[in-house]
């Protein structure tokens, strides 16, 4: 491992265990990180951003095999003008770059986060460290406890 992010320095404030996974940063599809590292693409979760109708942006970690449901999470949180973010959006929100999105890495922004429910089924998930090429593999109920997250029944398997 090249360097500490700033989310793994703050896993390590919060006493968190975690283990590092890189890749090339070419690979931006948490589908293609599964793949390239050879663990189940649905124990890799994926980071969408997502507006509100305050214009304010929301995180949602779904596993890379599932599809967002858009329209049940605003009926979920009680939006309904949620829509997803453009990447140029996400990018501009988050200060981020798409495949690199991470809401371990954007504690300090307080943005709402919410993880599917499938989660709930897993021990440990991996997770964007907040740069391409880089993930963490942690407890589900740890990255609960540190991101705020909220269960969310919102996805659907993702059709081949």
């Amino acid at each position: 491992m090249a360097k500490k992010l700033n989310s793994m320095r703050f896993l390590d404030s919060e006493g968190v265990s975690y283990d590092v996974l890189n890749f090339p940063d070419t690979i931006h599809a948490a589908s293609d990180v599964a793949k390239h590292v050879g663990v189940a693409t649905s124990d890799v979760y994926k980071t969408l951003v997502l507006i509100t109708a305050k214009r304010t942006p929301i995180l949602v970690m779904v596993p890379a095999d599932h599809d967002l449901q858009v329209k049940r999470l605003a009926q979920v949180i009680g939006d309904k003008k949620l829509r997803m973010a453009t990447h140029k959006e996400a990018e501009a929100v988050t200060g981020l770059k798409v495949g690199g999105i991470s809401a371990l890495a954007l504690r300090h922004r307080r943005f709402p986060v919410y993880l599917a429910h499938t989660a709930a089924n897993l021990d440990r998930l991996f997770v964007s460290a907040g740069q391409r090429g880089v993930d963490v593999c942690l407890k589900v109920t740890d990255l609960m406890r540190v991101t705020g997250a909220t269960l969310v029944d919102v996805t659907v398997p993702a059709e081949s």
